[in-house]
């Protein structure tokens, strides 16, 4: 369906982005040292389970009501805001001041993986860089466009995916070695709630182009 060249260019490009410091990055690396190796990666599915969201959309031609409909982009960003500062200040106001215990891991990851999907999903940044970026790659002349931005669509979410599982790897290393020195996961979970009030902010403030 994709030429070799358009692929090999798609892929650069790709790479090129995904391995930038975003706030998908931000969010596996806040897993990562705050809760560990398996917090960082369920963290990272979690934001390719919402990248696969936005590609289906996008070739479903929702997106594009982001850029046609401002109060459309305005809900969706302040909603997803809304929920990073939740998840933010939650943390910064927690009084727990020990490790997890064992007993609740899994409802725990699922509860990562469930934030990384709704954090992606939320934010319409991704969406309209989506929807400026995956059609500069597409040649109706190739077949089916929505098939082509699909393909594309995963292509993309690969490669980050990849990378934000490396991230997490590298991450939680650091975040292991830290939280040895230091004796404690309080100063985690308020970095980490720094790091979600922050995006939150960021993502609150983002204006429509």
């Amino acid at each position: 369906m994709l030429d070799l060249t358009t692929s090999m260019l798609f892929l650069a490009a790709t790479l090129a982005l995904n391995v930038t410091p975003g706030p998908d990055m931000l969010y596996v690396v806040a897993r990562s040292v705050s809760e560990g190796r398996k917090a960082g990666i369920v963290s990272a599915l979690g934001i390719a389970v919402g990248c696969l969201v936005h590609t289906f959309a996008i070739a479903a031609g929702l997106s594009g009501l982001l850029m046609a409909v401002p109060l459309a982009f305005e809900v969706v960003k302040l909603t997803g805001a809304a929920y990073l500062l939740y998840i933010g200040v939650r943390a910064l106001l927690s009084r727990d001041t020990g490790l997890a215990a064992p007993t609740v891991e899994n409802a725990r990851l699922w509860a990562i993986f469930r934030q990384g999907v709704v954090t992606n999903v939320l934010n319409p940044k991704v969406a309209l860089f989506f929807l400026a970026f995956l059609p500069q790659f597409v040649d109706p002349k190739r077949g089916p466009v929505a098939a082509q931005l699909v393909l594309l669509g995963f292509l993309f979410n690969a490669s980050g995916t990849l990378v934000n599982t490396v991230v997490a790897l590298v991450s939680s290393g650091a975040g292991r070695w830290t939280k040895h020195r230091v004796g404690s996961s309080t100063l985690f979970k308020r970095a980490t709630g720094l790091v979600f009030v922050g995006l939150g902010l960021r993502l609150a403030l983002l204006e429509r182009k």
